[in-house]
């Protein structure tokens, strides 16, 4: 592969070499897996995370990938936006699928019939992941398949119209919860994916946004160079589904992370390390302000999420809100 060191993946006692660890712009690989002219929104962030995959991932990796924003507006038939090999499936089972492709390099591998190895990742929006494709994942990650699933959360199921899903957030407007006098939007906090993927005892997850490139690339290789089953949980901020100017989606996704709403860590074999430090949080005001679907919150609401965001700070370790 050009651009990068080649990464062997371990297939049945065979090692892998050690991974790349990108420490600035600069050095990323130039070439694009991804290409122009897709259908996706002006100023999505899920195609400048799914960039930084690919990037990080390299020509050799097959991506399998849920129904969702991201497949229908890259995949247009006759055309399509990939560059690498991909697979279009259904909602529920992208990890399913991922395990049957990672099971037949293994087994082509071990009847000699190929000495190919390739990164597998299986791709699926917060729709497909955090609900309609649980299953398949947590099946996946329970038998020890060796690859590596990222989900892009853009805290709605945007392509079908702007509906809840169990990763939007309390108070958020959708189109099935919206605010009113009856309702303040969504009424549940969203799951907490990495915690599910680790009951699982998978030796790795994380947490990633495209705000911070190095950090989401960096983590991409980890997760394709460990042994068995790792998530990546990728924030996207969404300017369709957020109404923000399209424009502001990586300064959104950097809030979400300085406010303390979205802290960035990685937990390996069970061992939990914040990856990008906030020694000063900023208030939480600042992120749900810029932000449509939040408008109608009261004060009490705005505290109401300071609190989450100040749990979420004990536990990482990050630090006091600026004042």
């Amino acid at each position: 592969m050009q651009g990068e060191a080649q990464h062997i993946r371990r297939v049945e006692g065979v090692k892998r070499k050690m991974s790349t660890v990108y420490r600035s712009i600069k050095e990323l690989p130039a070439e694009e897996y991804l290409a122009p002219g897709h259908r996706l929104c002006a100023g999505c962030t899920a195609a400048t995370a799914i960039r930084q995959i690919l990037k990080a991932a390299g020509e050799n990796t097959v991506v399998v990938s849920a129904t969702g924003c991201v497949e229908v507006a890259t995949s247009f038939f006759p055309q399509s936006a990939w560059r690498v090999p991909w697979v279009h499936i259904a909602f529920e089972n992208a990890a399913a699928v991922a395990s049957g492709i990672e099971s037949a390099m293994k087994a082509l591998y071990r009847k000699r019939k190929t000495q190919e190895r390739i990164n597998v990742i299986a791709l699926g929006g917060d729709g497909g992941t955090f609900d309609i494709g649980l299953q398949a994942l947590s099946g996946a990650m329970e038998r020890g398949q060796d690859f590596l699933y990222i989900c892009y959360d853009n805290e709605a199921y945007m392509n079908t119209g702007i509906q809840r899903s169990s990763a939007t957030p309390c108070y958020a407007a959708t189109t099935t919860c919206p605010p009113g006098k009856l309702s303040e939007g969504q009424k549940t906090e969203k799951k907490d994916l990495v915690a599910i993927a680790l009951a699982h005892n998978i030796p790795y997850a994380a947490t990633a946004c495209p705000s911070y490139p190095i950090d989401l690339m960096n983590k991409v290789r980890k997760g394709l160079d460990v042994e068995g089953p790792a998530l990546l949980h990728v924030l996207t901020p969404c300017p369709t589904g957020w109404r923000f100017d399209i424009d502001l989606g990586i300064d959104i996704g950097r809030l979400a992370v300085m406010t303390g709403l979205w802290p960035l860590y990685e937990a390996v074999n069970g061992v939990t390390r914040l990856t990008v430090p906030v020694p000063r949080r900023e208030p939480v005001s600042r992120y749900l302000g810029g932000q449509g679907r939040f408008k109608h919150l009261k004060e009490e609401d705005v505290a109401a999420i300071q609190k989450r965001s100040d749990l979420l700070a004990a536990k990482f370790g990050l630090g006091p809100v600026r004042s």
